[in-house]
């Protein structure tokens, strides 16, 4: 049986003020997949992101996402998304990490936009998987940057989403949370057969997470299997065989 292609990229072309950010960038991810997507500063990753969801408008080629061209997609809450940063959020807003989470699921009701016992439940569950459980009733504005930053992944998980994009998840997270973040989308990944796109500066780690690697710097320069990156010789050319082995994480 074929896998679902959940992304589909074709041909995309994407500019700013007439300068070519991104050029002739085509690519699918598979139901299922654990894809990390590394690039130089500048190399366009943020803005092929924000192309997969709508929110920046394409100069030419063409996206679709669960098998939709994006301008006709309508099931959103099949994605959860976490931007790079919350440039939007304003940390004196007075809400509490519950109340925060739980807008991810009165977005998808219907009027009246009422939770009932079952959604308290789910918010409560996901922000236990992310041990922020204990912080449910505090403000957000009270908490450290890595705290916001768990409240703002349980936002994206709180749909169950089958396709999840995270723009530079781990920025603000100490090491021991961002371990239990990676296994905690490891686990999605693997037992919910969540779809991830996961945008990392880290090329070094993404090895050990990720199943595929979409190296961007405004074209595609390599989009493949970890095994298939450590076989390549014009990845060999392009990194040096030392660093091309670290970053594949299969011969340590």
């Amino acid at each position: 049986m074929p896998l679902e292609t959940v992304v589909s990229v074709k041909n995309l072309g994407v500019e700013y003020n007439f300068i070519e950010v991104l050029s002739d960038i085509s690519f699918e991810v598979q139901a299922g997949d654990y894809v990390g997507l590394v690039g130089p500063n500048g190399s366009g990753k943020s803005t092929l992101i924000k192309s997969i969801l709508g929110l920046l408008k394409p100069s030419c080629g063409r996206v679709e996402v669960f098998g939709k061209e994006i301008s006709v997609m309508k099931e959103w809450d099949k994605v959860g998304y976490l931007p790079q940063r919350m440039q939007s959020f304003n940390p004196h807003f007075p809400s509490t990490v519950e109340e925060i989470v739980s807008l991810g699921l009165v977005s998808k009701k219907r009027f009246p936009r009422r939770m009932g016992k079952r959604d308290r439940a789910a918010v409560l569950q996901v922000l236990e998987m992310l041990n922020i459980g204990d912080i449910a009733h505090r403000l957000i504005g009270e908490l450290s940057g890595g705290q916001q930053q768990r409240v703002f992944i349980a936002r994206a998980l709180i749909n169950d989403p089958e396709l999840l994009i995270l723009d530079e998840p781990t920025v603000a997270l100490d090491p021991e949370t961002r371990e239990s973040f990676f296994s905690v989308l490891r686990r999605l990944n693997r037992e919910r057969n969540v779809t991830v796109v996961l945008v990392t500066h880290d090329i070094g780690s993404i090895g050990e997470y990720a199943s595929k690697l979409l190296y961007v710097d405004k074209k595609i320069v390599f989009y493949g299997s970890f095994d298939d990156f450590c076989l390549s010789d014009p990845m060999s050319k392009f990194f040096g065989s030392s660093s091309q082995h670290i970053i594949c994480h299969k011969h340590h």
